[in-house]
C-alpha cells in the first residue's frame, strides 16, 4: 500500500513517469548494477500498460542514469552514482512511510554539522546565498493570510531546498554539498508532506522562515553550536509536521482510484 497522499504529490505523474518511479523502486531494492530488467512484455503485463509505455519508462530512467540501454539488447542496471542516489531516496519516501524518518534522522546529522561548519568557515558569498535562498522564500509566500498558488507553493519549497544545500555549500566540504545535491527532489517531496503537518499545527510558513532565520544568525554571529542547535530545532519540528501529517492521512485516506 503506498503510504504518500497523492495531494502531497508536487507533480501528477503520466503512465510512463508513473511506471519508471514503479521501475526505479524495483532497481534500487530488488536488482544488482550489472542485472538486465525483464522484457518489455513482462513489464507491461506486471503493470498492465502498453510495451510502447514501457519503452518510454525505461529511456526516463537512462536519462536518470540507473539504466544503460544498447541498441537490441535489454535494459542494464548501471552502477549507482548521484542520480541514483536520489531517485532511491525518491523512491523510499514514496513507497514507505518510514523512509520519511530514515531521511530526517540523517539530515539531523548531516545539517547540524552543515550548520556549525558554515558557521565557522562561511564566507560573504556563502552568506549571500544563504540569504538569497531565505528571500526567495519570503517573496513566494506573500501577504499573511492569503492562500498560496501551486506555484507558489512549488517556488516555497523549491527555496527551502535552496536554504538547505547553500548552508551546506557554505560548510566547505564538498562532500555534504555533493549529498545535498543529490537529495534535493526527495527533500522537496518531503517539504510538501511536512508543510500539510505544519498547517494542522496551526503553524504557517512565516514561522519556518523564521526558523530558518534563526539559523541565518547565528551563522553570521559565526556561532557553531547556536548555529547547531537552531538547526537541530528546526528539523525535530519537522519530524513533528510529518508525523502529524501522516497520521491525518491515515485516518482519512485518499479515495481509491
Amino acid at each position: 500500500m503506498t503510504t504518500s497522499d497523492e495531494r502531497f504529490r508536487p507533480d501528477h505523474p503520466t503512465a510512463a513517469q508513473a511506471v519508471a518511479d514503479a521501475l526505479a523502486h524495483l532497481i534500487l531494492s530488488e536488482l544488482s548494477p550489472g542485472s538486465t530488467l525483464p522484457s518489455e512484455a513482462d513489464l507491461a503485463a506486471r503493470y498492465d500498460v502498453s510495451r510502447l509505455t514501457i519503452r518510454e519508462a525505461v529511456k526516463l530512467l537512462e536519462g536518470r542514469g540507473l539504466l544503460a540501454i544498447a541498441r537490441g539488447r535489454k535494459a542494464v542496471v548501471r552502477e549507482p552514482d548521484g542520480a541514483a542516489f536520489a531517485d532511491f531516496l525518491t523512491s523510499l519516501i514514496r513507497y514507505d512511510s518510514k523512509g520519511l524518518f530514515d531521511l530526517i534522522e540523517v539530515r539531523l546529522s548531516l545539517e547540524v554539522q552543515s550548520a556549525t561548519l558554515a558557521a565557522k568557515r562561511a564566507t560573504r558569498a556563502g552568506i549571500a546565498a544563504i540569504e538569497s535562498e531565505l528571500q526567495g522564500m519570503r517573496d513566494t509566500v506573500g501577504i499573511r493570510g492569503q492562500a498560496m498558488t501551486h506555484e507558489q507553493e512549488m517556488g516555497f519549497h523549491t527555496h527551502d531546498v535552496g536554504f538547505h544545500e547553500a548552508v551546506a555549500l557554505a560548510s566547505g566540504n564538498r562532500v555534504l554539498g555533493f549529498l545535498f545535491e543529490a537529495m534535493a527532489q526527495p527533500l522537496r517531496e518531503g517539504f510538501f508532506i511536512s508543510r500539510r503537518g505544519h498547517e494542522q499545527r496551526g503553524h504557517t510558513l512565516h514561522d519556518t522562515i523564521e526558523a530558518h532565520q534563526r539559523i541565518v544568525d547565528c551563522i553570521k554571529a559565526g556561532n557553531g553550536r547556536a548555529a547547531a542547535e537552531a538547526m537541530r530545532v528546526h528539523l525535530k519540528d519537522t519530524e513533528r509536521d510529518i508525523r502529524v501529517a501522516l497520521s491525518q492521512l491515515a485516518r482519512n485516506p485518499p479515495p481509491q482510484v
